[in-house]
């Protein structure tokens, strides 16, 4: 079964999101969470598989932030999204990670024509460039919209606006490929069309060490 279902009609410019979209990266990145969770203190069952995809597209440091309030935490935002990132490099540092065949292969299509593309990403620039070369497409992005380069990560509308903005296509000819409820979110309230790509499962469900 199709992870995503193409649009029969053309945009102007194409924005996606990276994990989950482009590189079926999010069971990696899952893998990550719990460990890093664990280590600061926090119950496996604050964040299991369905809540990661709930927070899917958001930044590391805001995902800390909405666990703690949900669930009457303490956790050092920038600390535990730190120890995040540097799992999760550990782990792709290691491994292949698969593409998603559907999204890649527009984007390699939108090349040819010469259409406008970008990433839009919760990631921050190091680790969305570490999942690219994890997957061999390091030579095919050259725009990466990230936290970092906005005030507001997703689900405001920030991340896919300045895509836009450095596409030179307006809004509402551009189309968003997400994965996640808060970047689907971000798309409609960038006035952004949207396509959304079907999860896949956690390849790695046992407790953290």
């Amino acid at each position: 079964m199709p992870r995503v279902i193409l649009p029969t009609c053309w945009f102007a410019g194409y924005i996606f999101d990276l994990d989950g979209t482009l590189v079926d990266s999010m069971p990696l990145h899952f893998r990550a969470w719990r460990q890093a969770l664990h280590n600061a203190g926090a119950s496996t069952s604050v964040f299991d598989w369905d809540d990661f995809l709930a927070h899917g597209g958001m930044a590391a440091v805001d995902i800390v932030k909405d666990l703690n309030r949900k669930h009457a935490l303490s956790m050092h935002p920038e600390q535990v999204a730190r120890a995040k990132r540097s799992l999760y490099a550990d782990y792709v540092a290691r491994e292949k990670l698969p593409v998603i065949p559907e999204t890649i292969g527009l984007v390699h299509e939108l090349r040819l024509r010469g259409i406008p593309y970008a990433i839009g990403t919760g990631s921050a620039i190091a680790g969305a460039r570490q999942t690219l070369r994890a997957a061999g497409l390091q030579d095919l992005f050259p725009l990466i919209v990230t936290p970092e380069d906005v005030k507001r990560g997703k689900p405001a509308p920030d991340i896919f606006l300045r895509a836009a903005e450095l596409m030179g296509i307006s809004a509402s000819n551009c189309v968003v490929f997400e994965d996640a409820d808060p970047g689907i979110r971000a798309a409609t309230s960038a006035g952004m069309h949207f396509v959304r790509v079907l999860p896949s499962s956690p390849d790695n469900t046992c407790p953290p060490t």
